[in-house]
């Protein structure tokens, strides 16, 4: 059994949020690395669904209700999905290797995932 987590004081705090940043962060620098001419094509769809992850994740936050919450996850979840299949276009474009992003975003997934049920599951 995991000792009970402090409860979050702000979005910073959580763990889902911090893994989030750290993939839009890693998104950023691998899409510097793209042909110009993916400027404002894949690059710019790429970073825009990496940063609404942890900007959902941050929005949803700050919500009082349950449901706002939820949905706020739901539209994290949402970007995130987006994200995945960005990562496999990239790749078969010939960008570089996605495998280091992916890990960290199937780690976002499963926090993700497991935050929104405690938000579900929670009594406020």
């Amino acid at each position: 059994m995991q000792p009970e987590r402090a409860r979050a004081k702000t979005f910073r705090d959580l763990v889902v949020w911090g893994r989030s940043h750290e993939f839009a962060l890693a998104v950023y620098r691998f899409t510097a690395t793209f042909p110009k001419h993916e400027t404002y094509g894949l690059a710019s769809q790429m970073r825009r669904a990496a940063v609404s992850i942890p900007a959902n994740i941050a929005e949803g936050f700050g919500k009082r209700g349950k449901a706002d919450k939820a949905r706020f996850m739901n539209f994290a979840e949402g970007s995130l999905e987006e994200s995945r299949y960005y990562l496999i276009l990239a790749e078969d474009l010939g960008y570089g290797s996605t495998a280091s992003l992916t890990k960290i975003l199937e780690e976002v997934s499963r926090l993700l995932g497991a935050y929104t049920r405690t938000i579900l599951a929670s009594v406020f």
